[in-house]
């Protein structure tokens, strides 16, 4: 690698703009034996609350048109069997760790953030408002701009590690919302989550989800997703992270031109779990090839 793919998000320095988007890529040290994680730009892990959760009830996933449907629920092992299990094998790998968190109150977020200020290997949290898988919590938060600045200015007081806050497209006024966070001091924002989807087997005439609806995910909502990057890098300064079926460098380079100064890949991981690799290497060429930073083209889309 060159160097020419180093990328800043405020504070948080990566070494490519390409990260992998949290609930799609386990806790990271599942793919050490068919990749290098370490090259990744950033581990986004899946979402970590203050004790363990169970999830939703199956059936939790299901195929839908040039995407899939989710309802995991935010299953996952909690922090403390974090910090002591995954977590220090990802610092043994060298992987750059930023750690989805998860919380039904302000105070849950803010009580997360203060453990991890104190743990050595992680790079950055992404603060979860816009799950739309659970019943408290979530996407609750990211709806509107007050309690989304509420938790995100509690998690700010709480830490000195830089902040993510990963928006919902569901959000009334999304661009509201992005100007909330950023002013309770968020230095960074992923836009956007899963958007609420539904499917019915016509034969059973039941929902293909225990939780009947999930989040809809993959290539079906990247025009979607392209169009909030464009809108919230329009009405903040602060750097966006893109996320919404990115498949191949050509994804990448449609969210950067909207406005987006990273990338996250979700969905494709499931089909060919070295997707971000891929796209990493196929943009330093690109980068080469056109005597450019990935910065050079972050809005840069001619209207």
């Amino acid at each position: 690698m060159t160097g020419i793919l180093e990328t800043r998000l405020g504070p948080l320095k990566l070494k490519n703009p390409v990260l992998v988007a949290s609930g799609t890529f386990g806790y990271g040290v599942e793919y050490e034996d068919i990749m290098d994680i370490s090259r990744i730009g950033g581990i986004c892990v899946k979402g970590i609350s203050l004790t363990p959760r169970p999830g939703n009830p199956p059936p939790r996933v299901c195929e839908t048109p040039a995407g899939m449907l989710n309802a995991i629920g935010l299953a996952n092992i909690g922090y403390d069997a974090f910090i002591s299990g995954p977590l220090q094998r990802l610092r043994e790998l060298c992987a750059t760790v930023i750690v989805n968190t998860y919380g039904t109150s302000a105070e849950e977020f803010a009580e997360l953030a203060r453990r991890f200020d104190k743990v050595e290997g992680i790079a950055a949290l992404e603060v979860n408002i816009s799950c739309p898988n659970v019943n408290a919590g979530g996407i609750h938060f990211g709806m509107r701009p007050e309690p989304a600045r509420e938790v995100t200015r509690a998690v700010r007081e709480a830490t000195r590690l830089p902040i993510i806050v990963k928006l919902s497209p569901e959000a009334i006024d999304l661009a509201g919302v992005a100007q909330a966070v950023v002013e309770a001091g968020a230095d960074a924002l992923a836009v956007m989550n899963t958007i609420r989807g539904m499917s019915i087997d016509v034969d059973t005439r039941r929902p293909r989800l225990g939780s009947v609806m999930g989040g809809l995910s993959g290539p079906a909502i990247r025009p979607l997703a392209v169009r909030l990057v464009y809108e919230v890098h329009k009405a903040v300064s602060a750097p966006i992270i893109g996320i919404g079926g990115v498949t191949c460098l050509q994804d990448a380079l449609e969210f950067f031109l909207a406005g987006a100064s990273a990338v996250q890949v979700g969905t494709a991981n499931y089909s060919n779990p070295r997707t971000s690799l891929d796209i990493i290497d196929d943009f330093e060429t690109y980068c080469i090839e056109h005597h450019l930073f990935p910065s050079d083209l972050t809005g840069k889309v001619q209207i």
